[in-house]
């Protein structure tokens, strides 16, 4: 049973940083896998941010792309999400989803190929 848990979020003024956990368990290791980054506001759909796949290979949205950065260890099968030069625009709840197997080089930022989510974890950006 493959589990994500994410840990990190919280509050921060415009221009702060953050750092976003994923960790994740129950991984069948054979298998090629691809974690992303996803965030949601409601109503609004969920829009990709970042993932990787298991070669390290990443995908950034152009929204993001120069203040977020995405990362893993592959050892404690956890994935990073850093976040600088937060905006409040940045505001949402962060997801963090699994590919398995995964297609994508670099992963993919459309939701519909991931098979496992996380509860997913807050982060609110004041001006």
């Amino acid at each position: 049973q493959v589990q994500l848990v994410e840990s990190g979020g919280g509050s921060v003024q415009a221009g702060g940083s953050l750092r976003l956990s994923c960790a994740a368990s129950g991984f069948p290791t054979y298998r090629r896998y691809c974690m992303g980054w996803f965030r949601q506001t409601a109503p609004k759909e969920r829009e990709g941010v970042a993932s990787v796949d298991s070669d390290g290979r990443q995908s950034v949205a152009d929204s993001v792309k120069g203040r977020f950065t995405i990362s893993q260890d592959n050892a404690k099968r956890t994935v990073y999400l850093q976040m600088d030069l937060l905006k409040p625009e940045d505001t949402a709840t962060y997801i963090c989803a699994a590919d398995i197997p995964c297609a994508w080089s670099g992963g993919s930022l459309r939701a519909a190929p991931y098979n496992y989510w996380g509860q997913g974890t807050q982060v609110t950006v004041s001006s």
